[in-house]
């Protein structure tokens, strides 16, 4: 005799009908997940003189309704439950981002995200992120298995419910926005980030834009450029040069004490004869995946695009055709393609145990064995070495600084950065900046051991700055159009060598005074490392040119012959 088969019933903790069930995931994702919204939305008119109640009660309606408009296609039985345990764990993820650091996720967001390490996004998990995530997506998704949903016995049915459900809901939406018109168009053009901060919406709608755009768009034929560069004949006499590039990582201008900070974050690059700080530059992007390729490309900001820089030769690509001798160092998240086809490497953490631990490394790590590379580059003449520095990345701030350097005190010795107080915030950070200019002084001093040899001259920016907690933003990665300028105002900072000045016909103290007065930005570091090297190319635009904004003569010989 045949046993029969006994399945296995998953428990039932309720029973309710598809629409229900949707209206009441509306309600949650509206009032839990969407809290960042609805604050944002509520700040904004606690600022304004007056404003309608009626319109006030409106907008979590409004919210609930278009939400429901949104969930409803996706209730039925095969698809109910699998897309909202999806939506439900995302949206945690992305609603306690946003809440606890007001990141908004557009594509560039999601961009940055998807071209992230792993040793990166380790750094922004945590005990309470996770405690949240649980809390906020796991669980509701778990409870979600428990239920016992009942959908129209004829398929026709359930579209012909779906359908009238969706458009009451429409009816609903467009009456209040319709009867509300003036104060939601108001608020809605000049607060056009409240569009990027519906969850789900924003990272779904977000995410399938990078996909397209990264994978299923056309292939772009890959751009050459800079076929025409060379360098121009050196003077009698004259030696060869070798610059630094150093590209710092989420430093703010703010925070550097040689711009008016009142805090000593510059002890060590303060001292150092011809080195100059550019007070008024800012960045290309709020973060790395969009702001390094910027720097490197020959468009500027406004004509940037990523896809496009992906796709073309950069800087690197220009000097090296023009016979300088290139090197890469990275010690941060890779260097977004821009060193791609020259020589490279990245810092391996098992090679230096003193300075490396949990897979990152200290800056400091950056001058081991700089000499040899230096001698293994090729050629003997002009030779130009980009340090791609991790600096100031956060939220881990105090894993940027060896304990001799946390000279601000009490720091915040961990990742979930929010529960630490402002002062032990801005404290670890400021120890991250003035750790990276001893880096930096580091690497002028092993400059000035080569000027018997070379002119020297050592460049460095960062990447984007940082928001530490004003006006409640933290972190960094915040649209360019509405971000802070602690996140697009960066330090800019160069050394001469006397050799280098000399050569380069440069006025020291003009270069003091535009360095205070002037506005400059990430758009001029294309130019200004060709021009540092007398490089002859139709990309050369002499007014984006830092060094040869102080000629110490009518002529700067070194540039002469150089296309403007």
């Amino acid at each position: 005799m045949v046993g029969k088969v006994t399945r296995l019933k998953t428990p039932v903790l309720i029973r309710v009908r598809a629409l229900t069930l949707v209206f009441v995931l509306s309600l949650y994702f509206a009032f839990v997940l969407n809290f960042a919204l609805l604050r944002h939305f509520y700040e904004i008119l606690s600022a304004l003189d007056n404003f309608s109640i009626g319109f006030v009660i409106s907008i979590p309606l409004v919210l609930i309704a278009a939400l429901n408009f949104v969930f409803i296609p996706f209730s039925s039985r095969f698809t109910l439950k699998p897309f909202f345990i999806l939506v439900l764990i995302t949206g945690a993820m992305v609603s306690f981002a946003m809440v606890k650091y007001r990141i908004v996720f557009d594509r560039a967001m999601i961009q940055n995200i998807f071209e992230t390490n792993s040793r990166e996004a380790v750094s922004y998990v945590n005990g309470h992120s996770i405690a949240m995530v649980v809390l906020m997506g796991v669980l509701p998704a778990i409870l979600l298995l428990f239920v016992r949903v009942s959908y129209p016995e004829r398929w026709y049915q359930g579209l012909y419910y779906r359908a009238g459900a969706m458009a009451g809901f429409l009816v609903i939406v467009a009456g209040f926005v319709g009867f509300f018109y003036q104060d939601y168009a108001s608020i809605g053009r000049n607060n056009r980030e409240l569009a990027k901060e519906i969850v789900p919406e924003n990272y779904i709608a977000s995410t399938i834009k990078y996909v397209k755009r990264r994978y299923l768009t056309a292939d772009v034929p890959f751009k050459i450029i800079g076929q025409d560069a060379t360098l121009v004949d050196a003077a009698p006499g004259a030696k060869p040069k070798l610059v630094f590039l150093v590209i710092g990582e989420t430093a703010r201008a703010e925070n550097y004490a040689v711009n008016g900070y009142g805090r000593p974050t510059n002890p060590f690059t303060s001292k150092i004869d011809n080195l100059v700080s550019f007070q008024n530059v800012h960045s290309c992007g709020t973060a790395t995946a969009i702001s390094v390729p910027c720097m490197f490309s020959p468009d500027n900001r406004e004509g940037f695009d990523t896809d496009r820089a992906r796709n073309s030769e950069g800087l690197l690509d220009v000097v090296q055709k023009a016979g300088v001798s290139v090197f890469w160092k990275e010690n941060d998240d890779g260097c977004k393609g821009v060193c791609d086809r020259i020589p490279h490497m990245t810092l391996n953490p098992d090679d230096y145990p003193d300075l490396c631990a949990d897979n990152a490394c200290l800056d400091e790590a950056m001058l081991r064995n700089i000499d040899q590379q230096i001698a293994d580059m090729k050629g003997t003449g002009n030779r130009l070495v980009g340090l791609h520095l991790i600096g100031s990345h956060g939220p881990t701030y105090y894993k940027r600084y060896p304990d001799a350097f946390r000279t601000f005190m009490p720091d915040c010795p961990r990742s979930d950065i929010e529960n630490c107080s402002h002062e032990e915030l801005v404290n670890s950070y400021d120890n991250t900046i003035r750790y990276t200019d001893y880096v930096i002084s580091q690497l002028v001093a092993k400059l000035a051991s080569y000027q018997d040899k070379y002119d020297t001259a050592l460049v460095y920016l960062s990447d984007h700055g940082e928001s530490l907690g004003e006006m409640g933003i933290y972190l960094h990665g915040t649209p360019y159009r509405f971000a802070p300028s602690q996140q697009t105002h960066v330090p800019f900072q160069v050394w001469m060598s006397d050799g280098f000045i000399k050569d380069a016909h440069i006025d020291l103290k003009c270069f003091g005074a535009i360095s205070k007065n002037r506005d400059f930005s990430q758009d001029n570091i294309f130019s200004t490392v060709l021009g540092a090297f007398g490089i002859e190319t139709e990309l050369y635009h002499k007014q984006q040119d830092i060094f040869a904004q102080c000629p110490s003569d009518s002529i700067a010989a070194a540039r002469a012959t150089v296309v403007q």
